[in-house]
């Protein structure tokens, strides 16, 4: 049997696409629905006239992970996916924020300048002849920007194997069953689906102020940008504003970080103090409390060059102006539910587009289902992958298996690494009360560290848990600040998902040395008042 499948391939560059229509693939031995198991036909097409079981909307990792995971259950299954361009033209392929413009050119950007504090560490080690030149920003953005190519490509060849049938254009409802798909050229298109998940993420927001879309970037453009930034400024004080000012600083380029109140709200405030004490003392420059409130153009960019603005904002109640090359704006994002005309099928969201749903991921339109970031919860590709493949696995299978969208462990990567699983400290109290928890923590040298010279960098490694009186010291909260940081807390956070006690981590015998057995010999309680200074190996 022959299946025919719509394949968008490509090889894209300024955002062209070149597109393959109507390709003929030959099914691997059956047809589709019958690959489903005998129990699980009636799940299947039969029982529905539609063209499709499912139509996911939003090509991002829970989207894919959904749409791949119901091929697999045999349903037959389409993804909608499309990028509109930035105000400066940036477009990318498949693969959703994560791949194409958040997670993975983030870390790798991060760990260009992490290369960058090794070679200026490495003298001590014995490698005396190393020396660190000039960063070649246009180099690492094109190998950052040929892995993601090589990723984009794989997910297209993915979905062809998987038969499923993906379509490069934007998803909109006509009705809850009905989705109208429109090409970058405007070409329209109708498909039938019984069930519906939405899943298009989330794009930056930009502030109303004159000059802000028209000359300013978002992390959508920097891990793209085709000239070197030169002198930046990032305004916000979320985690992708210090993740990009902390490597930007990291790769030898002059960078500034405007804040409106505090830094890294809604985590630990105790470990976001020390992010913005350490970031400062490594060079990074923070202006506080400001908000911008005007950007002009003074000379535009030319080719390889950035171009030179100037920014003028409000500190204090005064009124102040600063040249720069680079204006990035990481002040939020919001989710694209209005693009696909929600109000076309009565769903509910709230006005910043998060759509409530149910514990199965069901919104209050029957068969339509939402998860990743337009949903409330943490705004994580691994719990988006998750829930995608769990929604899957009880629309086509026969799980009842629910997402559990607590403990999930995540890692801020800013200069110095934070990684965070449960509740903050702030949040651990206002829960439970100050007189019912137990703060556990301690300050911490990495054996990597101490045969360096003294430097700027140093004691700002930190740990702690947050532990629950009531409940047997129940670890209710981890925190840690540190170096390889995504690791470290990776592996602890299946301890408080198991519901781990202060008294199992003590039981637990760390490895030596690495930073993660901080969290094995912790001894000083916070209300002790005693001091945290690490202790000799």
């Amino acid at each position: 049997m022959v299946i025919f499948s719509i394949i968008k391939v490509g090889v894209r560059s300024m955002g062209a696409v070149c597109t393959i229509a109507h390709v003929p693939c030959r099914a691997k031995g059956t047809s589709v629905a019958a690959k489903a198991p005998p129990e699980e036909e009636s799940k299947k097409k039969d029982d529905h006239p539609y063209t499709f079981d499912l139509a996911v909307i939003g090509g991002g990792s829970g989207g894919l992970a959904c749409a791949k995971e119901a091929a697999k259950l045999g349903a037959k299954v389409c993804v909608f996916d499309f990028v509109s361009p930035t105000p400066l033209k940036t477009t990318w392929g498949i693969g959703g924020t994560c791949l194409n413009v958040g997670c993975i050119p983030k870390k790798l950007m991060h760990t260009a300048s992490i290369y960058g504090e090794l070679i200026d560490d490495a003298a001590y080690y014995g490698w005396d002849t190393l020396e660190k030149n000039e960063h070649s920003w246009m180099s690492m953005v094109g190998n950052v920007q040929g892995h993601i190519k090589k990723q984009n490509w794989k997910i297209r060849v993915d979905l062809r194997d998987k038969d499923v049938t993906y379509y490069n254009e934007m998803g909109s409802f006509v009705d809850q069953h009905t989705i109208k798909g429109v090409n970058k050229r405007g070409k329209e298109q109708i498909v039938t689906a019984n069930k519906v998940v939405m899943a298009m993420g989330g794009r930056p927001n930009y502030p109303d102020i004159p000059g802000a879309s028209d000359y300013a970037i978002t992390s959508d453009d920097i891990f793209s940008l085709k000239y070197h930034p030169g002198k930046t400024l990032c305004i916000g004080a979320s985690y992708i504003s210090l993740e990009c000012a902390g490597f930007l600083h990291g790769l030898g380029i002059d960078t500034t970080v405007m804040v409106r109140s505090i830094v890294l709200r809604g985590f630990d405030q105790d470990c976001a103090g020390k992010i913005k004490e350490y970031m400062e003392a490594c060079g990074v420059k923070f202006i506080k409390p400001a908000v911008p409130t005007k950007i002009e153009c003074i000379k535009e960019a030319e080719k390889g060059e950035a171009p030179e603005l100037r920014v003028t904002f409000n500190q204090d109640g005064e009124e102040k102006t600063e040249t720069y090359n680079t204006v990035l704006f990481a002040i939020g994002r919001k989710p694209l539910t209005e693009k696909v005309n929600p109000d076309a099928i009565g769903l509910k969201y709230e006005p910043n587009g998060k759509v409530p749903v149910n514990e199965m991921e069901q919104t209050n339109v029957e068969n339509v289902y939402a998860l990743g970031d337009i949903i409330k919860a943490p705004e994580l590709t691994p719990l988006a992958i998750q829930s995608g493949r769990l929604l899957a696995k009880r629309l086509f299978g026969e799980s009842k298996l629910l997402t559990d969208y607590r403990n999930v462990p995540t890692t801020v990567f800013t200069p110095i690494e934070y990684g965070t699983c449960g509740l903050s400290e702030e949040e651990a109290i206002a829960q439970y009360g100050q007189d019912n928890i137990e703060v556990y923590h301690t300050k911490h040298t990495p054996t990597e560290h101490v045969v360096r010279e003294p430097s700027e960098r140093d004691g700002y490694n930190y740990a702690k848990l947050i532990c629950l009186k009531t409940e047997n010291e129940r670890v209710i909260g981890l925190h840690y600040l540190g170096p390889n940081a995504g690791e470290v807390t990776g592996g602890f956070a299946l301890g408080l998902i198991m519901g781990a006690t202060k008294s199992d981590f003590d039981r637990l015998v760390g490895i030596h040395p690495t930073s993660s057995e901080v969290f094995t010999t912790l001894k000083v309680t916070k209300s002790s008042g005693d001091s945290i200074e690490d202790e000799d190996c």
